[in-house]
């Protein structure tokens, strides 16, 4: 994202925006469990499959749903943060990454060659990271509302199902910090390895969480906290998710730092959230007291911690599953099979 290139806004404006969500289509729910019943199956026999089906009936608000063009977007930023040395990486690694995206040679290329999805990378003033957090607002009002916008814009007409992942050099401090905000606890609560840092580099990332959130909890709504404590990605991924909804696009949302932008909504509209499935549970130990504070139970696990919307890309198939089993397969009468006693 350039000057040129991120739209005009203001966190208010997205704000307003978010007073008119839709809900999902109450009809397509319906017409979902009418024909989940007559399918040649016990009922609940495919579990979390018929979930997601329907699922991806109501927030597409079609009967029966479709999955045709599913987009997997990999949104990149750069941390202030990262100068404390609170990763086993150096910050040039997120534009060396955003290279290997482009050329085709990360695993998320593979994951999403092999599940017939499309890749896009977008990148967020990589030259220019968010300020430190430690010391100030990671954004200003600006900044978050024109990543929020970029972000938006990932989500194009004709997409079925958007997965939505990042890659950030110290992207796990700074989710660490916001949930710490969110949710409370302690900094030891929230932070992990993330890259695998130990010893003095982990004291030194949850010193840095620590103080982050203590400067900026309670300063406002989850929006300010996002602006505070969170990345240009992190921005985008919360901008996604919010036009992903208005789009009637259902949303797979990647590891910890994915789903830390995200939850960052519900302190603005505790339902935002109801169109967006966790893909999968992060190796990063506060992954899961993260999807517990939103109530959310991951499609997956893997034991995967490599963030860049690999594991989100994985459960695209998991869904396309779901959808072709509601879509395809014959009801007892099709298939001359007599039905429960």
């Amino acid at each position: 994202m350039t000057d040129t290139q991120a739209p005009s806004a203001s966190l208010a404006e997205i704000r307003s925006m978010l007073a008119a969500l839709p809900g999902p289509g109450e009809g397509a729910r319906a017409a979902a469990a009418a024909r989940e019943a007559r399918l040649v199956k016990p009922a609940g026999a495919l579990g979390r499959l018929e979930e997601l089906s329907s699922w991806m009936a109501a927030w597409q608000d079609r009967h029966p749903p479709r999955l045709r063009r599913p987009r997997v977007a990999v949104f990149a930023g750069n941390h202030g943060v990262a100068a404390r040395g609170v990763s086993a990486y150096p910050a040039e690694v997120t534009r060396q990454m955003v290279a290997n995206f482009v050329s085709g040679g990360a695993a998320v290329n593979q994951v999403c060659r092999s599940v017939d999805a499309d890749l896009r990378v977008y990148e967020l003033s990589l030259e220019a990271p968010t300020a430190d957090f430690v010391a100030g607002p990671a954004m200003d009002d600006g900044e978050c509302a024109r990543a929020m916008a970029y972000g938006m814009m990932a989500v194009e007409q004709g997409i079925d199902l958007i997965a939505l992942g990042e890659m950030g050099i110290a992207n796990t401090t700074s989710a660490s910090a916001l949930c710490l905000a969110l949710f409370g606890g302690e900094a030891a609560d929230w932070t992990g390895p993330g890259t695998g840092v130990a010893g003095d580099r982990l004291a030194r990332k949850r010193e840095a969480v620590a103080a982050g959130a203590a400067l900026h909890a309670g300063s406002g709504d989850g929006l300010e906290l996002l602006r505070r404590l969170g990345g240009f990605e992190f921005a985008a991924i919360a901008g996604a998710v919010v036009a992903a909804r208005f789009a009637r696009v259902p949303v797979l949302l990647d590891g910890f730092a994915a789903t830390a932008a995200a939850a960052a909504l519900l302190r603005v509209d505790p339902g935002l959230l109801d169109h967006c499935q966790i893909a999968h549970l992060s190796a990063e130990p506060a992954h899961a007291r993260l999807c517990a504070a939103i109530g959310k139970r991951p499609l997956l696990d893997l034991g995967m911690r490599l963030g860049e919307a690999s594991g989100a890309a994985l459960a695209v198939g998991v869904v396309r599953a779901a959808v072709e089993c509601h879509a395809g397969m014959a009801s007892f009468d099709e298939a001359g099979v007599s039905g429960p006693a």
